[in-house]
């Protein structure tokens, strides 16, 4: 079976590691999707998401890391994929992605939606802190692995 877990991955976490880790468990066929959101500037160009993604899973063949933009639906359909996997972190989550669920549902009558919720130490990790942290100087060993760790501080104090 082929799932997809899309996100924007701006950086990758400990978080959505979790996730794609359980995925790999679980299904034969996982698909990471890197969203190219022309709208959102990223700390990560997508090409750099994708290869910080790329570097912490070298050499699994159960692993495709991909880009995409426009609609996720419209993504599933030309690949093929009817089950999208979600990251619960908490009831805000739910509600917005419950939400989400639907309207994919109503766009393309085939897709389902499998929520994976979070492990209880990955429940308060987002993205957005990690760049705050970050970018003012703090330790994100404890939320990323070493090579995003490194990624961060070469945005953020040019390597030093």
């Amino acid at each position: 079976m082929k799932v997809i877990y899309p996100g924007s991955f701006d950086p990758l976490t400990y978080g959505h590691i979790d996730i794609i880790e359980r995925c790999l468990e679980r299904f034969d066929d996982v698909v990471v999707a890197v969203l190219n959101n022309q709208l959102k500037k990223g700390l990560f160009s997508v090409s750099e998401r994708i290869e910080l993604i790329k570097n912490h899973y070298k050499n699994n063949s159960k692993l495709k890391i991909v880009s995409f933009e426009g609609l996720l639906v419209d993504f599933c359909k030309r690949e093929q994929i009817q089950i999208v996997v979600r990251g619960i972190r908490n009831i805000q989550d739910f509600e917005f992605e419950s939400q989400l669920a639907r309207l994919n549902k109503a766009l393309y009558h085939d897709m389902e939606t499998f929520f994976l919720f979070s492990e209880s130490e990955f429940s308060y990790v987002s993205s957005s802190f990690i760049k705050d942290i970050a970018s003012f100087g703090g330790d994100v060993s404890k939320f990323v692995p070493q090579n995003v760790e490194k990624a961060l501080e070469n945005k953020y104090r040019g390597g030093k």
